[in-house]
């Protein structure tokens, strides 16, 4: 028997010690629940190409992707991935920028970057068989783990997303902050009762689906939930209030000055290798400033007057101000500057390149969006 602060698991019993010990007075079965989930997941399971393989390798590839990914946006992504990269020893092989590029949009480039590191580490090309060797991989996780061993391998791990998170605390009334240690072992431990081995693969994919599609974070389904005559958080009214967190993300601002410099027909670029956000992507040239310059301010400043080395005759023209990116733990404020120069200018330390030709490189989806929309206004007006 396993104890923690709210529950006293068994194998084969869940018994709730709180205000709602009333909903589980008969010893509530964790049969009951995983066979509810089940026939839940039997009738409204998802199509989706990565359920339809047991290809670790395919698994993998689908479950990074999905990681800070709404599977309405990584399902193109996913299948434009694994055509270019079928298998482990095409990953390996891959030139960085083409999977930066492909990975464009995405956002989290870090997983592209993981993604490479793992599958050159893996030995002939061959995936993993075991939790421990999997787990071992960069960028995977206890989840990832669990996740890519239980729908391949059929092994009888339990995954802990988000969903599960939520489906657990709100169905158990647990309190426990789920960032807290505590709480990802109580979690850990709840999770792994309640996986019905024999579908441990079914089991996962139905907890988190029914996270996603009935117990969402915001509006969730309860009054046609099929476990909500047990679930303690709709009997004790603190469905809003699970899973709980102890940790707010501190946002940090910062400020932006991108500049989109015409040289003829060409551009310029520059790839971030620093340990920062958008490492191994390419971008406009970009003077970062402490606070949120007005145009005269900026354009008036040493910083720039540094970047145009002496160049005289540049004809400069603000484009967008004030664009705000939110990142996971960073506000983007960006403003963008067209710096017009003679073709036969130099900027040592950039990459020039066609204008027509930006296409080809990854670029942060900010960067992205003003590029595109910026070219397709000039596009525009030259047809009329």
């Amino acid at each position: 028997m396993q104890k923690s602060g709210v529950f006293v698991f068994r194998r084969h019993e869940v018994r709730r010690q709180s205000r709602a010990t009333s909903l589980f007075k008969n010893n509530f079965q964790m049969k009951t629940f995983s066979d509810i989930l089940l026939s839940w997941y039997r009738e409204n399971k998802r199509a989706l190409p990565w359920r339809d393989t047991k290809d670790p390798y395919l698994i993998w590839i689908s479950e990074i992707i999905l990681q800070q990914t709404r599977v309405a946006q990584g399902y193109d992504y996913y299948a434009r991935f694994v055509r270019r990269f079928p298998d482990v020893k095409s990953l390996a092989a891959a030139d960085d920028d083409e999977v930066m590029r492909l990975w464009q949009g995405l956002g989290y480039y870090s997983r592209a970057r993981n993604l490479l590191t793992a599958a050159r580490s893996m030995k002939d090309g061959v995936f993993p068989v075991t939790y421990e060797g999997v787990r071992a991989l960069k960028g995977v996780g206890d989840y990832t783990a669990a996740a890519i061993c239980s729908f391949a391998y059929g092994m009888p791990c339990a995954v802990v997303d988000g969903n599960v998170y939520r489906v657990l605390a709100r169905h158990f009334g647990v309190d426990t902050p789920i960032d807290s240690t505590d709480g990802k072992k109580q979690f850990a431990a709840l999770a792994q009762e309640m996986l019905e081995p024999s579908h441990s693969a079914d089991y996962n994919q139905a907890i988190m689906d029914f996270g996603a599609m009935v117990c969402t974070p915001k509006s969730p389904g309860c009054m046609a939930c099929p476990l909500a005559e047990t679930c303690a958080a709709l009997a004790e009214g603190r469905v809003a209030d699970l899973p709980v967190k102890q940790h707010r993300t501190k946002l940090v601002d910062r400020y932006f000055n991108y500049l989109f410099v015409r040289l003829g027909n060409d551009t310029l670029l520059h790839k971030r290798v620093a340990d920062d956000i958008w490492k191994n992507l390419f971008e406009l040239p970009l003077l970062e400033t402490d606070e949120d310059w007005d145009a005269a301010k900026f354009l008036g400043s040493d910083v720039f007057a540094d970047f145009l080395h002496g160049h005289s005759g540049a004809v400069v023209r603000p484009l967008s101000r004030g664009v705000k990116h939110v990142l996971s733990h960073r506000i983007i404020h960006a403003n963008f500057y067209e710096v017009v120069l003679p073709e036969s200018v130099e900027f040592p330390g950039y990459l020039r390149v066609p204008v027509a030709d930006l296409d080809a490189y990854a670029l942060p989806r900010l960067v992205h969006a003003f590029l595109e929309n910026h070219l397709k206004k000039q596009a525009d007006s030259c047809k009329m």
